[in-house]
């Protein structure tokens, strides 16, 4: 598996628009845009530091993954996300290595990315997603 580089840090907040606003006064960092996934009950905001970005997410339903991990851990560090060059690959590398997934299959996330997360219980419980850029094939 190629991994080319941390596509994203990804830090669960409770309130996208006050950190957001926060990241752009202290340092000059400037929302690249939000989106809602209606789904999981999350907004985020992503904000471009070179070439990575932090993604901000706001749990705003209580059965929200991230709006539990505020509940449970407070704001702070979520995920690391790798891009990789090529998702389904990587996937059946991890599978075949007997890594747990929470996806098997690459589902749709943020910009129109596909994604896939592995199972903490196997990382040192850390939540690492993989990420291949719509354009990764082109």
């Amino acid at each position: 598996m190629k991994i080319k580089r941390v596509e994203h840090i990804a830090i669960a907040v409770s309130d996208l628009e006050g950190m957001s606003g926060m990241l752009e006064d202290m340092f000059g960092l400037k929302c690249k845009y939000t989106e809602d996934f209606p789904n999981s009950s999350t907004r985020i905001a992503m904000i471009p530091v070179g070439e990575t970005c932090l993604e901000l997410l706001d749990g705003y339903k209580p059965e929200a993954r991230a709006a539990q991990w505020l509940t449970e851990k407070g704001q702070s560090l979520f995920h690391l996300c790798l891009e990789v060059d090529d998702i389904d690959a990587a996937l059946t590398e991890l599978k075949e290595k007997k890594v747990k997934l929470i996806h098997e299959q690459p589902v749709i996330g943020h910009g129109g990315c596909r994604v896939a997360f592995i199972d903490p219980s196997g990382t040192g419980n850390i939540l690492f997603e993989l990420m291949e850029t719509p354009d990764s094939h082109a």
